[in-house]
C-alpha cells in the first residue's frame, strides 16, 4: 500500500512559514489543498516525503512552526481507460 504525506496547518501564515523553512533546508515538497478527509481547516497543505518526515519535526521543533497534525492517506491509484 502507498501513501501520501500531509502537514496540515490551522492558518496560511503557518503554512508559508513552513515552506520558507523547508526551502532552506533543501526539503521536496509541494502545496497542495488540503485534502478534506483530514481536515476541513485551512486551506493549504504542504504535501512531502514520508523519508523526510524526521527533518521535519526538527524544523517545526526548531523554529517553533504551528501545525495542526502530520497525516498520511491511502494513495489512489485511478484507472483511466480511453475509449
Amino acid at each position: 500500500m502507498e501513501y501520501d504525506y500531509y502537514i496540515l496547518f490551522n492558518t496560511h501564515t503557518d503554512g508559508l512559514m513552513m515552506v520558507k523553512k523547508l526551502k532552506e533546508n533543501n526539503i521536496k515538497y509541494t502545496i497542495v489543498p488540503t485534502p478534506r478527509q483530514l481536515s476541513k481547516c485551512c486551506g493549504i497543505a504542504i504535501k512531502y516525503e514520508h523519508e523526510d518526515e524526521k527533518a521535519i519535526l526538527d524544523i517545526i521543533d526548531k523554529y517553533e512552526i504551528k501545525v495542526s497534525g502530520l497525516r498520511f492517506l491511502e494513495r489512489k491509484n485511478i484507472d483511466i481507460k480511453f475509449i
